[in-house]
């Protein structure tokens, strides 16, 4: 066995960290979408608010960029003895990619067709608040970043309205990108 370094952490504390790095991904995702996504990173962010056909589009970058950060903490920990908090660290990164993925490339997208219908409040908010994301035609003015949390839709739809009210976002009847067709 290795010998232990000032970064080996507890299985409770461990998990612990596992949880909190989830729940911050959320937080960070957000704040990229917002920012990164739908600012300078919009030329990457662009072919996921249009029309696509086949598997890949050019935002998939974006969790290609995450899974290289997560791997690259795993091979530290691992590898190069870095200790157990980047392991926990890597895997919560790890997890947060995985429900993303099952969020909202199967579920909401439908990259993978499952036949699953949302009927929980909750589900069908994630759902509906993503669905107004997508009905803004820019990158501006548009509503709901989050990917496993959002505001409540009546909150998304009044800061819609007001966008749409200002000039700050020129709203479509549907929803375009992946899987986004009829109303939002």
């Amino acid at each position: 066995m290795p010998p232990h370094t000032p970064f080996d952490i507890s299985w409770p504390l461990g998990i612990l960290l596992f949880v909190a790095t989830v729940a911050a991904m959320e937080v960070a995702a957000i704040l990229g979408h917002k920012y990164v996504m739908h600012g300078f990173g919009w030329f990457l962010h662009k072919s996921h608010h249009t029309d696509r056909f086949g598997w890949f589009e050019w935002n998939d970058l974006y969790g290609v960029m995450g899974a290289a950060v997560a791997i690259s903490l795993f091979w530290f920990g691992v590898e190069e003895q870095g200790g157990t908090f980047y392991v926990w660290l890597a895997g919560g990164i790890t997890a947060y990619g995985a429900i993303y993925f099952g969020f909202h490339d199967i579920i909401v997208h439908r990259r993978i067709e499952t036949g699953y219908v949302p009927r929980s409040p909750y589900m069908k908010r994630i759902v509906q608040a993503h669905r107004l994301h997508h009905v803004v035609e820019s990158r501006d003015g548009t509503v709901s970043f989050g990917f496993i949390w959002a505001p409540p839709i009546d909150e998304l739809k009044r800061q819609l309205a007001e966008n749409t009210r200002t000039g700050k976002a020129v709203v479509r009847q549907n929803p375009v990108g992946r899987n986004m067709t009829g109303p939002a």
